[in-house]
């Protein structure tokens, strides 16, 4: 199946203790990156958070983003510490006793002084919290999936459309090239006939053919029309396969370069060096559109 590494998805879980938010956005990447934002008090679930995302996605460069608010009821208990108070106003009192200062103390000048009061976080319920976590997760990231999927749609679209055009291009090709070995001996056997003759030299017009024919040889393009084509169909059948294929693609693609390549080295007709130019320009688009392949 063809898949975007383009995508978003966003999930929401809310009950009357925790609300969580779940976003994951993606773009391409060689490989899959997976990079988590959450609150410090449950950055222990992110390795977990990870593994669940490699069930949606094998490449691409992914942003998670994990948003946690509680609700009414609050997860933090304010104490104080008993003892200490205690000594601070014994020590307070004996400072009156020595100095003969009234200190008038009151309890909000004692809650002051330091370590007094204390803020204590309940613990957590680990499972719970999991629980609420997998139920945004499974909404964010089957949203995520299905976005990548849709964009993947239409790349395959487009793709197909593509080789469409690549094998019109090599049809002109065919055609153009029918007689290019004659033309090409032909052309070649003159030259040499004249640059002999300039130069005051005899030799066997058969020879001649001979190494015209040799020559001309070497411009032949059958075989590299024959092997595009082949990746023409692999590429179709490729883009229609069930795996992920942007890596399969893209060695495909460079493969059809060089096929190309070697045609536009080989021809010395205009006609076809102008075909071989439509062929990279198409190419070139069909590559982009790998990139954003999975």
């Amino acid at each position: 199946m063809t898949i975007s590494m383009t995508g978003y998805g966003r999930g929401e879980y809310l009950d009357e203790r925790y609300h969580f938010t779940v976003e994951a956005k993606s773009v391409n990447n060689r490989y899959l990156d997976i990079q988590v934002k959450m609150p410090r008090k449950i950055a222990y679930l992110e390795e977990y958070i990870k593994q669940s995302l490699k069930k949606y996605a094998t490449r691409g460069k992914v942003d998670i983003f994990v948003k946690l608010e509680l609700g009414s009821e609050s997860d933090t208990r304010v104490s104080f510490d008993r003892e200490l108070v205690k000594n601070y106003y014994e020590v307070l009192a004996g400072i009156e006793e020595v100095t003969g200062a009234s200190s008038q103390v009151r309890a909000v000048d004692l809650a002051k002084f330091q370590d007094v009061i204390r803020l204590e976080e309940k613990e957590i319920d680990q499972s719970e919290i999991k629980r609420c976590l997998d139920s945004a997760m499974d909404m964010a990231f089957t949203s995520f999936r299905d976005m990548r999927r849709s964009e993947g749609k239409k790349l395959k679209e487009d793709i197909l459309e593509r080789c469409q055009l690549l094998e019109a291009y090599f049809e002109k090709i065919e055609k153009l090239s029918e007689n290019i070995e004659l033309e090409y001996q032909q052309k070649l056997m003159t030259r040499l006939s004249d640059m002999l003759r300039n130069m005051g030299q005899n030799i066997d017009d058969q020879r001649i053919v001979q190494e015209a024919a040799i020559l001309a040889d070497k411009a032949n393009v059958t075989e590299e029309i024959v092997r595009f084509r082949s990746h023409i169909i692999q590429l179709k059948e490729t883009v229609e396969g069930e795996d992920s294929v942007g890596r399969k693609m893209d060695f495909i693609l460079q493969e059809m370069n060089r096929e190309v390549n070697t045609i536009g080295s080989k021809s010395s007709k205009i006609e076809i060096t102008n075909v071989v130019v439509d062929l990279k320009c198409e190419l070139e688009k069909i590559r982009e559109q790998i990139q954003n392949i999975e």
